[in-house]
């Protein structure tokens, strides 16, 4: 006989599908951090790819550091805008941030042009310009991460950076270096190692942050918390 189906809201949904996801994890004898653990399972949410419980990477108090910038009204800019639709605008505004992406900026266009560089790379060079104290959530472009990493020697100080870019050339490298990069200057981050990642993984890992900044990790109640 099959199991009936129950689940009708959105937040029984989600309720259900993280119940699911700690009980996997626990049968694998995977044990995560308390701070680690919501931003690691809604990745895996979003994914249903349980590597991500052993590949995401966060440097020393990556977590508390971003819930406390964006509880400040720190903003989010991203690479792509398919990231940047997947963040929750409805949270950060109830925090004070927005969220920003220059990848459509006729000027970051002409510009990446008449350089010979990628939008990507001029982008973070806009939100170091135009948003400096930002978080930066990179999903597909391993060129943002590397000149991300030159701004950072120049002195660029993000509020956190995501850096999950997903592909084939320069990906894995790109990450390794911009791990180094925020441990050496004391920038908080969250990363995906290895090849896999995306905009949606951005989107989920900026959500799950912001959600913990809110109080709002139970999906039971947080519409309350945003209305």
């Amino acid at each position: 006989m099959e199991r009936e189906l129950t689940y009708q809201r959105p937040s029984d949904i989600e309720g259900e599908s993280m119940r699911i996801i700690a009980a996997e994890l626990a049968r694998m004898g995977i044990a995560l951090p308390a701070d680690r653990e919501p931003v690691v399972k809604r990745v895996i949410h979003t994914t249903a790819d349980f590597d991500y419980a052993h590949s995401l990477r966060f440097t020393h108090g990556a977590v508390e550091a971003a819930v406390k910038a964006l509880r400040a009204g720190a903003s989010i800019v991203t690479d792509t805008n398919m990231a940047k639709a997947g963040v929750s605008k409805t949270a950060l505004a109830k925090l004070g941030g927005g969220a920003f992406c220059f990848m459509a900026d006729p000027e970051v266009a002409r510009e990446a042009k008449s350089r010979g560089v990628t939008r990507a790379a001029v982008c973070m060079e806009k939100a170091a310009a135009d948003q400096p104290g930002a978080a930066l959530a990179v999903g597909n472009a391993p060129t943002a991460l590397l000149k991300l990493c030159e701004l950072m020697e120049g002195g660029l100080r993000p509020a956190f950076v995501v850096a999950v870019p997903v592909g084939f050339v320069n990906v894995v490298e790109s990450k390794e270096r911009m791990v180094e990069a925020c441990q050496r200057y004391g920038v908080p981050c969250i990363a995906a190692m290895g090849r896999k990642g995306g905009s949606n993984v951005a989107a989920a890992i900026c959500n799950a942050l912001l959600y913990a900044a809110l109080d709002a990790t139970d999906p039971a109640g947080r519409q309350e918390k945003l209305s």
